[in-house]
């Protein structure tokens, strides 16, 4: 029995001293085979994983103003986590930080109490620990969810160091599960504002990099995105990590020529004038003339779900048949060519002409003869179209060669994206040419961009240097001047100095001539402006449509030009002077006023024989204000707006204040008071003396004359 027991013990033994041998032959055999037999490859797989390389995202450069305040920049945000799986957390360690915990998170959001916080942690807690286990198409289960946001929206770094000090949240990550996900977001601090010219930023589907999708980030993108960096796998005593092999490149910081003082003044007047008129989009461009720096550019669209006027499309660099303002670029081909020299010389015109077989061209308000003056000063088709066919009648592909030996058709590279470069109408004999010719001297067969517009009447400002519009001036990183756009010229003189001078002369007299197209609503009394108004329909899938392009071009001060502007319209309830030349004439107001055009009046130094040009002052309540005012600027007279007849009961009558002292009035007789346009009250919508509840709303409608 016993010799039995001994030879199944030692069998057994020997089964498994053979199991064992076995396993030690196979795991010596694979060791030989891995280190001798595949040593090659598993050598070049250690290898492969040793090379791979992974791209390093670059820092995004900064898009700065013209004084160096940030437009546009990258910045970190946070999103935070805590793993309640985290196998450090004790139950009795949350208990004991959670009302501390929950103070400070009602303190940092007040969105909730701390009773409110605390009953939301323990029931998300309990709710994610107790919650069953995924189960994957494979039919195994799969993990739970672990990441808990802690906040439904992104910290600061800021935010996110003060949070991180709070109680429960400040012990070692092993022991809270507490945790970040780190995010860039690109961030515009002055919101809406240039919001298009800026453009944005984002993935495509060629590339998960962050790059520029629209204006200023994609025409510049290559500067502001940098240099990707590259990533190597490194072999560790514990471990495989990755490390830094070649470093990524900061992109540019790009300073470019917007002032925000200007761009908010330019996008508040023409978003009013949108309101007032109703108008479908607009846009304005202000530039200045002797660098070409665009100060400004806004364009603003009616939005079809709230009826306010956002940001839309670039307008200012698409292509749209001008109207009448391309008549001024036609007499500089006039001039330069000498089909014209005395610009007093009479022109037969009349009301209506018939050229080369066409339809009549017609002049609403035409007369016998036309200057070469009158006709840019009442905006004279028949006339325009005269002088161009002296020349280029014989030859109407000459006209548009000649716009191109000026320039005219280059491109600018003005760092706004969608740029385009006008276009003309071919104009062959054989097919009609001459009709089209005579049209396209009036702003009909061409589509040309504002920008280009603006570019020539910059150049008519400037003496005939046609200097190139830009959006850009200057490259730098880490602070430090990389490079400075200087400026350039798309040719150093497009017009003489003489010929520029008599085309100064011609627009001066759109506004202030006696026959002026601008002359009822562009006038001003502080700066003078020099301007065209146009006028164009609307084409609609190939055919004109009822709604209007109104625009307005022009350049203040007239004396001395320092800015140039364009304004387009389309579908104000009024004229191109009423809605686009007005539009311009309250930028330069405003630019007055905050002393931007370096017109400076010494009221001290007038006598009473002068009078007329001391100030005028709104109306007020009190003599306080007028009385201070005179007393700074050391004048005894002015001109000021009778105070406004007092009301006993009812609404208050604020017409002739100032828009402070009518808030203040109204406000203080508990009305909601909202405005448009600037300058003082003109009218209010509930009338002097009415009755009204609290609270109903009040709109006042202020001018500056």
């Amino acid at each position: 029995m016993k010799q039995n027991n001994k030879r199944h013990i030692l069998a057994r033994y020997a089964l498994v001293v053979g199991i064992m041998l076995a396993f030690s032959s196979l795991i010596v055999w694979n060791l030989i085979k891995t280190t001798a037999v595949q040593a090659a490859e598993w050598n070049k797989k250690a290898n492969d994983v040793l090379m791979e390389t992974v791209p390093i995202e670059p820092e995004r450069g900064k898009l700065l103003a013209d004084d160096g305040s940030v437009l546009a920049a990258n910045l970190q945000y946070y999103v935070l986590r805590i793993d309640w799986f985290t196998d450090g957390i004790k139950a009795d360690t949350l208990m004991k930080d959670i009302g501390a915990l929950c103070d400070s998170l009602a303190a940092f959001d007040n969105s909730m109490t701390a009773a409110q916080w605390k009953q939301k942690i323990l029931s998300d807690r309990k709710e994610i620990l107790d919650a069953p286990h995924k189960i994957g198409p494979d039919g195994k289960k799969g993990r739970k969810n672990r990441a808990y946001r802690l906040f439904p929206y992104m910290l600061t770094h800021k935010e996110y160091d003060r949070v991180r000090h709070f109680p429960f949240l400040c012990r070692a990550k092993n022991k809270n599960g507490f945790y970040y996900e780190k995010h860039d977001r690109r961030i515009k601090p002055y919101g809406d504002m240039a919001a298009r010219s800026i453009g944005n930023v984002g993935q495509n589907e060629k590339s998960s990099s962050i790059h520029g999708h629209s204006g200023l980030e994609m025409a510049l993108d290559s500067l502001l995105y940098g240099t990707p960096g590259v990533a190597r796998n490194i072999q560790l005593t514990n471990g495989i990590v990755r490390a830094e092999a070649v470093p990524a490149v900061k992109g540019y910081d790009i300073t470019t020529t917007i002032n925000v003082q200007l761009q908010d003044i330019v996008e508040n007047e023409l978003n009013d004038m949108c309101l007032e008129t109703g108008a479908e989009w607009a846009t304005c461009v202000l530039m200045e003339v002797a660098t070409g720096e665009i100060k400004a550019i806004s364009n603003l669209e009616r939005s079809k779900t709230t009826g306010e006027y956002v940001e839309g499309v670039n307008h200012a660099v698409l292509g749209y048949e001008p109207g009448s303002v391309v008549k001024t670029i036609s007499m500089m081909v006039a001039l330069e060519d000498g089909i014209i020299s005395n610009i007093d010389e009479p022109i037969v015109t009349g009301s209506s002409w018939t050229y080369a077989g066409g339809n009549p061209i017609t002049d609403a308000h035409g007369g016998a003869t036309r200057t070469p003056r009158q006709i840019i000063e009442t905006s004279s088709n028949i006339g325009m179209a005269k002088i161009i066919v002296r020349k280029y009648g014989d030859n109407p592909p000459g006209f548009r060669k000649r716009l191109e030996g000026m320039g005219f058709f280059e491109p600018f590279n003005s760092g706004i994206a969608g740029e385009q470069i006008p276009w003309f109408q071919d104009a062959e004999i054989k097919n009609g040419g001459r009709v089209t010719l005579s049209r396209q001297a009036f702003g009909y067969g061409s589509r040309i961009p504002p920008l280009c517009t603006l570019a020539m009447y910059n150049a008519i400002a400037n003496d005939g240097k046609y200097v190139r519009p830009h959006l850009f001036k200057k490259l730098s990183r880490e602070g430090e001047p990389d490079s400075i756009i200087p400026v350039t010229y798309i040719r150093q003189q497009v017009c003489s100095p003489t010929n520029a001078k008599k085309l100064r002369e011609m627009l001066y007299e759109v506004v202030w001539g006696s026959h002026g197209t601008a002359r009822h609503w562009v006038q001003d009394d502080k700066v003078k402006i020099a301007g065209k108004t146009g006028t164009a329909f609307d084409v609609v899938g190939g055919q004109y449509s009822g709604k209007k392009r109104l625009a307005f071009c022009g350049f203040f001060p007239y004396e001395k030009p320092k800015y140039s502007c364009i304004v387009l319209m389309l579908g104000a309830d009024r004229g191109a002077g009423a809605s686009s030349g007005m539009v311009m004439k309250n930028i330069a107001r405003k630019m007055y006023a905050h002393g931007m055009l370096d017109i400076v009046t010494d009221y001290a130094s007038l006598d009473n024989k002068e009078a007329k040009n001391y100030p005028t002052l709104f109306a007020s309540m009190n003599d306080y204000a007028s009385n201070n005012i005179k007393r700074g600027l050391k004048v005894q007279t002015t001109h000021h707006y009778a105070r406004p007849t007092r009301v006993e009961k009812g609404v208050p009558n604020v017409v002739g204040l100032n828009i402070r002292e009518a808030i203040k009035l109204l406000e203080d007789a508990g009305l909601s008071v909202n405005f448009s346009g600037s300058g003082m009250v003109t009218s209010q919508s509930l009338a002097a003396g009415s009755q009204y509840a609290r609270g109903q709303r009040i709109h006042l409608r202020l001018r500056n004359s």
